[in-house]
């Protein structure tokens, strides 16, 4: 096995097979943080949407609840093929990184909302009544009570769900996408040792996670410590 892996290397390690697989890196890390973006900013406002207590967005509010419940309990695989067979009806020339990247977004949407959801629950209630005697507004009290409180429960756990996204988006390889999975597919088929293939591409996912993953620790320490001073 190790005489394979010496005897591949000088083939295996070119500047062909290097750019090959830092464009799966990159088509796997844009479909993540593209769709986490995304999901994060529709999830605070549907978390927004689901503390609401406005009679007038009642019907938006149990379709909030109804979007986040689904979508927490389809599997990532299953979401992926709705959106494929949903999109290219509607555009043929849709690529399959797209429609990745928007089932990411529809997924990264429900998880993140009900992490950002926990967040703002975290704030006392207190907090929000003192917001009112002062004649805030709901925004007012949103951006300058709620948030800057709630941003420390919410932060850790949503960048732990963001690295964690970066692994699930090897489903993506059964659509056809060419991200980081599907690549160490491809150099297996050339010929190459399974274990050199998959080797390039397990280190290829340690150097797109390591760095969130320290980060999420380093949030989780320094907004913890906050939160005990």
């Amino acid at each position: 096995m190790f005489e394979r892996i010496i005897e591949e290397a000088p083939r295996f390690f070119t500047y062909y097979n290097l750019m090959f697989v830092l464009g799966a890196m990159w088509r796997t890390l844009l479909m993540t943080l593209v769709g986490c973006s995304i999901g994060f900013t529709v999830g605070l406002g549907l978390a927004v949407l689901r503390r609401t207590s406005a009679a007038w967005l009642r019907p938006a509010r149990y379709a909030a609840i109804l979007y986040v419940e689904t979508f927490r309990r389809i599997p990532f695989l299953v979401v992926l093929f709705i959106v494929l067979y949903f999109i290219q009806p509607i555009y043929s020339g849709a690529s399959l990184l797209a429609i990745a990247t928007v089932a990411v977004c529809l997924m990264s949407t429900a998880f993140l909302s009900e992490i950002i959801r926990a967040g703002l629950e975290s704030v006392p209630r207190q907090q929000m009544e003192s917001a009112e005697v002062l004649n805030f507004h709901p925004g007012q009290t949103l951006a300058w009570v709620i948030l800057p409180q709630a941003w420390k429960v919410i932060l850790p756990p949503a960048v732990a769900f963001v690295v964690m996204f970066v692994k699930d988006t090897s489903l993506a390889s059964q659509l056809g996408v060419v991200e980081l999975t599907y690549a160490g597919k491809i150099l297996v088929n050339k010929g190459f040792s399974p274990l050199l293939g998959f080797g390039a591409i397990l280190a290829a996912y340690f150097i797109l996670s390591y760095p969130l993953s320290r980060l999420g620790a380093h949030l989780e320490t320094r907004l913890g410590t906050s939160r005990n001073t």
